[in-house]
């Protein structure tokens, strides 16, 4: 049985979107917030993660053991996550508790922010920053986006930093909500096996009262820069390095031929990168992302070896990355088959559709069905390839190193 697509939104700015299929055995409903990291002052740094946490620890009706504790009785895979650009709300459900589901994330997305619970939940927060902070690939990442942005929105940290979480107060992040979380810049979605009907009707009797007010985000296109960076690091085994250069934006049509290409170019297994470095022996990891922001975007390479080789390794990679058009017509096809793979395989769940979905909405104010976005990938040419590098020619590319101190 086909899904069916359904759209409205309530008279408060509040988008309500559905893909309802009744051959399906769960449901998923999730709440898409427009805002993240790069929507922070510098006093904010790392406030909308927090909140996202806090969303977690009660509301006026409910204690964070209620919240909890209903999440258990239903049966209810929920979670949340904090990125750049957006926070997400959600849970993947069996049909007939979907009510119930889209009654207590409603009630969450109006927290109470509880002075003792906020104090309670920062020390989680701290600790979270020290663990990620112990990880060379998110050390070299966040350090790496923030210098090759600059000034630039799109550089700043999701969780903040020490310092900047320690200072965060109630107020600050009460503030922050009641300039972003209004219903015009929230899309409550749900997929999967729900009724549209019901689902329309219990939105308007649980957010229709939510007031609505003007959220604005700037979305310059960042140009890029080239240069280099070594950031050192005590109790480092191996040395990682991040090459970064200006890519496609959520909104490009370049985004299709790029991903293609990143594929190509640096895919986890049967790329040039696997074959040139991993393959060898020479790096243990090597990959190319196509990372497509609101606005702006960029195309990274990452790669991890021991010290002594990175000068190769990134000789090597640099050479790949010089001839991004030496691929042949069965390369450009297996990157389709996995990338059509991966769409399929998790557009087959309703909560993969969810998420794309959601974020489609988010980004586009669009819904592609499935079979339009598999259709759009096997249709990139190399002619397509090629254009995208007219526009996005990869060649000038910031390098950001990470070594033993």
């Amino acid at each position: 049985m086909a899904s069916k697509f359904y759209k409205t939104a309530l008279s408060n700015g509040l988008t309500i979107l559905g893909e309802a299929n009744e051959a399906n055995v769960s449901a998923a409903i999730g709440f898409f917030v427009k805002t993240g990291a790069r929507d922070e002052t510098d006093l904010e740094s790392g406030v909308s993660h927090f909140l996202e946490h806090m969303l977690f620890k009660g509301t006026p009706t409910r204690s964070a053991i209620d919240i909890n504790l209903e999440l258990g009785n239903l049966g209810a895979q929920a979670n949340a996550f904090t990125s750049e650009e957006s926070t997400v709300y959600y849970s993947a459900i069996i049909p007939e508790n979907f009510r119930a589901m889209q009654e207590l994330l409603s009630d969450m997305m109006r927290p109470l922010l509880d002075p003792e619970e906020f104090a309670m939940e920062k020390k989680v927060i701290l600790e979270e920053i020290a663990l990620y902070q112990d990880r060379p690939h998110f050390y070299l990442f966040e350090n790496a986006f923030k210098d090759y942005f600059g000034q630039h929105p799109a550089g700043n940290s999701v969780l903040g930093s020490h310092e900047s979480v320690s200072a965060l107060s109630r107020d600050v992040m009460k503030s922050y909500f009641d300039r972003r979380y209004s219903p015009s810049n929230i899309v409550l979605a749900a997929t999967g096996n729900f009724s549209w009907e019901s689902f329309v009707s219990d939105a308007e009797r649980l957010c229709g009262g939510w007031e609505n007010f003007s959220v604005l985000r700037d979305t310059p296109r960042y140009a890029g820069k080239s240069g280099k960076r070594n950031i050192l690091r005590k109790n480092l085994s191996q040395s990682h390095a991040v090459l970064i250069t200006s890519g496609a934006c959520a909104q490009d049509p370049e985004r299709y031929p790029l991903s293609l290409l990143a594929n190509i170019l640096g895919d986890s297994s049967g790329s040039r990168l696997y074959w040139a470095l991993i393959d060898k022996g020479l790096a243990d990891s090597a990959s190319v992302d196509n990372d497509e922001r609101d606005g702006t975007g960029c195309f990274s390479t990452y790669v991890s070896t021991s010290p002594e080789r990175l000068d190769e390794v990134l000789s090597i990679a640099r050479s790949v990355l010089a001839s991004p058009l030496d691929f042949s017509e069965a390369d450009l096809e297996r990157a389709k088959s996995k990338i059509v793979s991966r769409i399929v395989l998790d557009g087959e769940l309703p909560m993969g559709r969810l998420m794309a979905l959601g974020m489609e909405w988010s980004y586009r104010r669009e819904s592609t069905p499935l079979s339009v976005i598999v259709e759009r990938v096997q249709n990139v040419s190399r002619g397509d390839i090629e254009g995208a590098l007219k526009r996005f020619p990869l060649n000038e590319w910031s390098e950001y190193r990470l070594l033993p101190e």
